[in-house]
């Protein structure tokens, strides 16, 4: 490849990744378009912290059921127009909220918004797969994580900053839809840099383009593949770990270490997810580099539980202890982008859509599970444990992202001997 080819498919590729991290940004900033509102609709409805967090519960149990389906309607259709469907059902979710006027109002636009972030890693996953040249999917994978990074942190800053600065979570919410609307007028006025049929994915290699039209008998024949649900798994399973820090370890924290406010222990929480955005960075060179990507996802995840373990012993200083458990997202970072390298390898030709809507709908089936079970923890007067679970969620990650990886390897070897 002359430097001028390889200088055009960089240019080509930027423009799709650029415009999917864009769009994943908008898919994690409606995972939170309510939670940083809870303190103002306690206060104008009266509702309690259960009742909120059902309302949470609704988004990704919608979001978790749509996911799976959602993965069929890609390979069916195309993931562009679901794309923009999915965007408009954000803009619809903000809009609804915004003129909420009881509980049932609310579940709808928690209903919503699951709707529109269900196909999100279906469609994602399928615009790169199928645009994005080989040598840059590792790039591709760390920009996709660590966008949706940046919109999980956008979203409380803007939905309470906005709220705080007028006086009306409802302005809140209708901006929140403004800002989907932006997105989506975005990504339609440069749909063609999004466009997945194959026959015009000029970026992509040849061989996915041609696999990705072939029919399989079957649609649903990919479900047999171990592979595919210990690929599941693994996303549950490090969903649960990721649950207990972003909802648990502050107040986890400030148990351990009482002169640590609540002001501040925050701050390992957001550590935790800035780390782990700086840590997808270098993430992406090592998944375009790693054969063995389980081995990359072993050490990091690995590493992070470590942390997470020590940082919950209670036998360090306050600050350090916080500073430990911020930099267990470095690990975290680190292997995102082998992770979603390896469910590429992983998936069969021709069901890149329906993988993905199948694995990563264990990443809500993880959210929702794991919530209560570190919350019992915490009513129990067991902080400690938010942290060791977290370890342990993570431990157990990794033996199914080992399984996964020598599969791949024994599929890798058995095609060289073919060959």
């Amino acid at each position: 490849m002359t430097n001028a080819t390889a200088s055009t498919s960089w240019g080509h590729d930027a423009r799709t990744i650029g415009l999917v991290g864009l769009a994943h940004g908008a898919s994690h900033f409606f995972h939170l378009l309510l939670p940083p509102l809870f303190p103002w609709l306690m206060a104008e409805f009266g509702y309690s912290y259960v009742e909120l967090g059902t309302v949470v519960s609704v988004f990704f149990v919608v979001s978790g059921v749509g996911q799976m389906l959602a993965g069929f309607l890609v390979d069916k259709v195309g993931a562009r127009p679901i794309l923009f469907a999915a965007l408009a059902s954000f803009a619809l979710a903000g809009l609804v909220a915004a003129s909420a006027q009881n509980y049932a109002m609310l579940v709808a636009a928690a209903v919503l918004a699951g709707l529109g972030n269900a196909p999100f890693h279906p469609v994602d996953f399928t615009i790169l797969n199928q645009r994005v040249s080989p040598q840059n999917m590792g790039h591709a994978f760390s920009v996709h994580g660590i966008s949706g990074n940046v919109g999980w942190a956008a979203a409380p800053v803007f939905m309470a900053g906005i709220t705080s600065w007028t006086g009306s979570w409802r302005i809140a919410c209708f901006s929140g839809a403004v800002l989907a609307l932006v997105v989506l007028a975005i990504v339609v006025h440069q749909r063609r840099w999004l466009d997945d049929r194959p026959h015009l994915t000029a970026g992509a290699s040849k061989g996915i383009a041609v696999a990705a039209v072939k029919t399989e008998e079957n649609p649903f024949s990919f479900l047999a593949l171990p592979a595919v649900w210990l690929c599941f798994a693994f996303f549950f399973f490090t969903t649960a770990g990721l649950s207990a820090v972003q909802s648990f370890a502050s107040p986890a924290l400030h148990s351990l270490y009482p002169q640590l406010s609540l002001a501040v222990t925050y701050w390992m929480v957001t550590g935790f997810m800035l780390c782990s955005a700086l840590g997808m960075v270098g993430g992406g060179f090592l998944a375009a580099r790693v054969l063995r990507l389980d081995r990359v996802i072993a050490v990091f995840l690995l590493l992070a539980g470590a942390l997470l373990a020590l940082a919950g012993t209670g036998w360090l200083p306050g600050y350090l202890a916080l500073a430990v458990g911020a930099a267990a997202g470095f690990g975290q970072g680190l292997a995102g982008p082998s992770r979603d390298m390896l469910i590429k390898q992983a998936a069969p030709p021709g069901a890149t859509g329906r993988v993905y809507g199948t694995v990563y709908s264990g990443l809500d089936l993880g959210f929702s599970v794991a919530a209560p079970i570190f919350g019992w923890l915490m009513d129990h007067q067991q902080p400690q444990g938010v942290f060791y679970g977290a370890a342990l969620a993570l431990a157990v990650s990794v033996l199914a992202a080992g399984a996964v990886g020598s599969q791949v390897q024994q599929q890798r070897v058995h095609a060289q001997k073919v060959v």
